[in-house]
């Protein structure tokens, strides 16, 4: 089968490079190289501009200048200056500075059992915080990195069943807001692009983002496609939709793998490839322009049952137990399809009545709030 590919546009990496990738099998995660740019961003938390940390700084090392100029000013008696035998104020100042510079001249200094005490106890202590301060750039970074290990090492732990979206794009972030709309918690998505824009884009809205080349079983490792519940793939090009779901199946044979493509005609070798369900934008986006012709109102239904959270919703849940034994008919929801096993049987289909307690029911209903963990 051919694939079909007439939109330029990215390749699977992110450069406008045509792909050359003839053989689809995806090579095990250990033949995988390093992928050069590849790493996770967990959402960042809000932190102070630059200029404010600075400001902060300052404001922090004036105030331990200012005690330990208080401190020596008050035990003044008990210091001696080579200059003249007397400490004043400006002394004091001039001691304080040098003392938390560590500079130490030695021609101002405390000669008293009481100075040199409160020097061990006191000012040796905002000495060291006065440096602490000085560095502090330094240690934040050193301790930010330690946070975000710390941080990347609990999120993988402790992640299960999520949502691995390829591509945040438009699809892609409709994709997710519907999901989100159905109660999944941002935690449970994790974005994967090679745009480092779109992912702190993802970032900035709170979810978790790896920025590489889907193609490479290495970057979706990182997003820990391999325990996903389910894979949305919402690349811009047909062929690296292909490649992204060979690669997904391989690492993960149990998630659900959804998939769009803009040539109906390459839908056959999405499935082929591993993908559960396979989305055709062009030919949904053409289907809906004619009806707007023929219906407009019926457009506008289309679009409310599609938007999750409002109206009208479509949704997917298994038959309770007062529906066993009813007909499709008897049921509270319009019921517009049953899910028996793998097949799916339409509302007319005189199979589909009596409900089955294995069944599952397609139906249209009133959009509801999302109960918490809902999706997830």
């Amino acid at each position: 089968m051919t694939l079909s590919v007439p939109h330029e546009g990215q390749g699977p990496g992110g450069s406008h490079e045509p792909v050359a990738r003839n053989d689809f099998t995806a090579p095990p995660p250990s033949a995988v190289p390093e992928a050069s740019g590849s790493r996770v961003q967990l959402p960042r938390r809000v932190v102070h501009r630059p200029l404010q940390q600075v400001a902060r700084r300052l404001l922090m090392a004036l105030l331990v200048l200012v005690a330990t100029v208080l401190i020596v000013y008050t035990d003044r008696d008990e210091y001696h200056d080579n200059a003249d035998g007397k400490v004043d104020f400006l002394d004091c100042v001039y001691y304080a500075t040098v003392t938390l510079s560590t500079t130490g001249y030695g021609d101002v200094v405390p000669y008293g059992d009481g100075a040199r005490l409160l020097n061990i106890l006191l000012i040796t202590p905002l000495r060291v915080l006065f440096l602490i301060i000085l560095v502090g750039t330094t240690l934040e970074v050193l301790t930010e990195r330690t946070r975000e290990e710390w941080r990347l090492n609990r999120w993988r732990s402790a992640l299960r069943e999520h949502t691995v979206v390829v591509g945040f794009g438009t699809k892609g972030r409709s994709a997710v807001q519907t999901l989100l709309a159905k109660g999944l918690a941002k935690e449970k998505v994790v974005v994967v692009d090679p745009s480092q824009k779109v992912v702190d884009a993802a970032n900035a809205e709170g979810f978790v983002g790896v920025v590489g080349d889907a193609t490479r079983s290495d970057v979706l490792l990182r997003a820990e496609a391999q325990r996903a519940g389910r894979i949305i793939i919402a690349t811009q090009r047909d062929d690296t939709a292909v490649l992204v779901t060979l690669t997904a199946r391989q690492l993960n044979r149990a998630a659900k793998i959804v998939a769009s493509v803009r040539e109906e005609e390459n839908a056959p070798l999405l499935r082929q490839s591993g993908a559960d369900a396979v989305i055709t934008s062009s030919s949904a986006a053409g289907r809906l322009l004619g009806l707007s012709v023929v219906s407009p109102s019926s457009v506008t239904v289309m679009e409310d049952l599609i938007q999750q959270g409002s109206g009208l919703d479509v949704i997917e849940r298994p038959v309770v137990k007062s529906e066993v034994g009813r007909s499709v008919r008897e049921v509270d929801d319009l019921v517009v399809s049953v899910l028996r096993g793998h097949r799916l049987l339409g509302y007319d289909d005189p199979k589909a009545s009596p409900l089955e307690a294995t069944d599952r029911v397609i139906a249209i209903v009133r959009a509801r709030p999302p109960r918490a963990g809902e999706a997830g």
